[in-house]
C-alpha cells in the first residue's frame, strides 16, 4: 500500500543524488540551500555515545541534500532538564517543529502536551515517547533487537549456559523493549540459558563494573548481550581482555557476545573475532527521515499507517505514529557490506 505523502518522498529522495553536503558540525543555511517549509529546531541527545556521534554527523549533510531550514542544533547531554530548557529555546527562537530523541521516554510527556498546544509538530528519533502527541517517531523494531540477539546466543550456546545482559536504563522504551524481548525469548526458545540482566542506564562504566563483578561470581559465563555498543563496548572488551577472556572464536573460552548499534567499532571487533554480532541501528536514515519528516510537518503533509517506498512500516501509535526502519543482523558473514552505514562512515 502506497500513500499520497510517500510521492513527495521520491521527489526528495531524487534531489539526494544531486546536491552536495556541509561539513559534518555545521548548519546549512536556508539561503544557501534553498529551503523550504519553517524553520527547524533539533536536540541531539548526548555526546558520549559513538552511536549518537555518528547521527550528529549525519544530520548537517542530510539538511542540505532534503533542503531543510535547520536551526543550530543543542545537546541534552541525557538530562530531560536540559531537553526541556534547550526546546524551550528553539521554539523562542522561531522554530516550527522539534525534532528530539528523549532518553527519558516518560518525563517527556509534559513538554509534548505544551508543544501541541502550540501547534509545533514533534519528530523523535530512535525513542517513543510514552505519552504526548507526536508527528512521527523515526525508529526500528526495538523488541527485535532483543529477539535477535537472544536467538543468535541460544544457538551459539546450545541452549544452556549463562549469559550476561547488560541492560540500558528502564525508564527508555528502547531499554524496556530490548530486555522484555530478550526475556521473553529465552524463556520460551531457550529455558536452559541462565540470564543475569545487569541494568546499566546506558552507562559503560557502570557496564564495566556490573560485568566484572558478574564474571568474577560465575566464570563460566559464555554469552553476553549489550544493549548499546555504543556506550558498552569499548568496557566490556576491556574487562573480557583484563579477565584472559577475548579470545577467538574458535577457542573454546569464548565468550559470544552480541551488541546493538552498528557502528564501526562494532564491525572491527567483528573482523578481529571480538565480538560476534550487533544488530545494525541505521544512523543515517535516522537522520535522513527525521529531517525528512520535520520539512513534511512544517508544509502541513499528514502520513498513515502501511508500507513505505524506503523498505519500511508505519505504524499507529496510541500518541501518533512510527515509521520503522530495519536494522539488519551483522556478523562475520556480512560485515563488509558496503551498504552498512557503519562501513560508509569516513
Amino acid at each position: 500500500m502506497k500513500f499520497g505523502p510517500v510521492v513527495a518522498s521520491a521527489a526528495l529522495l531524487a534531489l539526494i543524488t544531486a546536491c552536495g553536503s556541509t561539513e559534518s558540525g555545521s548548519s546549512p543555511s536556508a539561503a544557501a540551500s534553498g529551503a523550504t517549509g519553517g524553520k527547524i529546531g533539533i536536540d541531539h541527545p548526548r555526546a558520549d555515545s559513538d552511536f549518537w556521534n555518528s547521527y550528529i554527523k549525519y544530520i548537517p549533510q542530510m539538511a542540505t541534500e532534503l533542503k531543510v531550514d535547520l536551526m543550530n542544533s543543542t545537546n541534552s547531554q541525557n538530562d530531560v532538564a536540559k531537553l526541556v530548557a534547550n526546546t524551550q529555546a528553539l521554539v523562542s527562537q522561531g522554530a516550527k517543529v522539534m525534532v528530539m530523541a528523549p532518553q527519558d521516554t516518560g518525563a517527556i510527556a509534559s513538554t509534548l502536551q505544551q508543544l501541541e498546544n502550540k501547534k509545533i509538530p514533534v519528530v523523535t528519533v530512535d525513542t517513543r515517547p510514552d505519552k504526548g502527541k507526536v508527528y512521527m517517531v523515526v525508529r526500528a523494531d526495538n523488541r527485535a533487537y532483543g529477539t535477535k540477539a537472544c536467538e543468535f546466543l541460544g544457538e551459539k550456546l546450545g541452549g544452556k549456559g549463562k549469559v550476561v545482559e547488560l541492560m540500558g536504563a528502564l525508564s527508555s522504551v528502547n531499554g524496556r523493549d530490548r530486555a522484555e524481548a530478550f526475556r521473553e525469548c529465552m524463556k520460551t526458545k531457550f529455558p536452559g540459558i541462565t540470564v543475569f540482566e545487569e541494568p546499566t542506564e546506558w552507562d559503560g562504566g557502570k557496564a564495566a563494573s556490573m560485568l566484572q563483578t558478574r564474571l568474577e561470581q560465575n566464570p563460566d559465563v559464555k554469552g553476553i548481550y549489550m544493549h548499546a555498543g555504543g556506550v558498552h563496548l569499548a568496557p566490556t572488551l576491556q574487562v573480557l581482555k583484563a579477565k584472559n577472556m577475548l579470545v577467538a572464536p574458535e577457542d573454546a573460552k569464548h565468550v559470544f557476545v552480541v551488541s546493538n548499534d552498528g557502528i564501526p567499532q562494532e564491525f572491527e571487533a567483528i573482523r578481529k573475532g571480538e565480538i560476534d554480532a550487533t544488530v545494525s541501528q541505521p544512523a543515517d536514515l535516522y537522520a535522513k527521515y527525521a529531517l525528512y519528516y520535520a520539512k513534511a510537518a512544517a508544509e502541513g503533509k499528514t502520513f498513515k499507517p502501511g508500507p513505505t517506498d524506503h523498505d519500511s512500516t508505519i505504524i499507529q501509535l496510541p500518541n501518533g505514529l512510527e515509521d520503522q526502519l530495519p536494522a539488519p543482523l551483522v556478523t562475520k558473514e556480512n560485515v563488509d557490506d558496503p551498504n552498512l552505514w557503519g562501513n560508509q562512515v569516513k
